[in-house]
């Protein structure tokens, strides 16, 4: 965890009890009692009126609340229904991100929103199964790091690849990769509940005009004559 997002959830931790010891503010960070212990003390310099000492615990001295995040009550359950998505389609990882942002939000949610995101009857069934790759390849994108994968083919037969990861897609109930096939020496897709086996050489790939995910959106603009959100 970065130490941003470490200081952010100490002060939701204190936000959430009227007293918090050391010991449990590391429990609940996995951090050491000595980091918490400095970071209630960089917390306390930056101006954060938080009172307590080391030993005893803490508390903030007043309320503070952040700013009310300003959502019509459309936008609420358009939140509400992508995050569920998300904690029933993706990965593990993914899942869990989802639902500390649903925390997050409603904690800064004015009351009356909060109650309409109580009431709001919009469920996502979760999935049997999670894909089994996915974490792996949003992180390889993210390094753009090359995998190899042993995968099967639509017509059933068995086919191995390396692939430069560009992007995942989902279509309601699969997760697709697009990538550079150094095989075919094109994008190619590929179904990730298909891959059998993959593995990261440790292979980093270059940023190559041609090769990239907006020069596949450029290829689908051109064949099927649609604009593609690239956002």
């Amino acid at each position: 965890m970065r130490r941003a997002d470490r200081l952010f959830r100490l002060v939701e931790l204190l936000r959430s009890r009227r007293f918090a010891t050391g010991a449990w503010l590391a429990e609940q960070l996995q951090v050491s009692l000595r980091t918490v212990y400095r970071d209630v003390a960089d917390l306390s310099a930056s101006g954060l009126p938080i009172e307590g000492e080391a030993g005893v615990g803490y508390r903030l001295r007043y309320r503070l609340d952040v700013p009310p995040l300003l959502f019509d009550v459309q936008e609420l359950e358009a939140l509400l229904v992508g995050s569920r998505m998300v904690q029933a389609w993706g990965d593990t990882e993914l899942a869990v991100a989802a639902g500390a942002a649903l925390a997050k939000i409603h904690n800064a949610l004015p009351e009356l929103l909060r109650r309409e995101a109580r009431i709001a009857q919009l469920y996502v069934p979760p999935t049997p199964k999670r894909p089994r790759w996915l974490q792996e390849l949003r992180s390889a994108i993210r390094q753009r790091e090359v995998v190899s994968i042993d995968y099967k083919r639509e017509d059933g037969e068995p086919s191995s690849r390396t692939v430069w990861p560009l992007g995942l897609f989902f279509w309601g109930h699969t997760w697709t990769l697009v990538g550079w096939c150094t095989l075919r020496d094109d994008f190619r897709h590929f179904r990730v509940d298909r891959i059998a086996h993959l593995e990261r050489p440790g292979a980093s790939y270059p940023v190559t005009p041609g090769r990239r995910l907006d020069d596949y959106f450029d290829l689908l603009e051109q064949r099927e004559n649609i604009t593609v959100p690239r956002d």
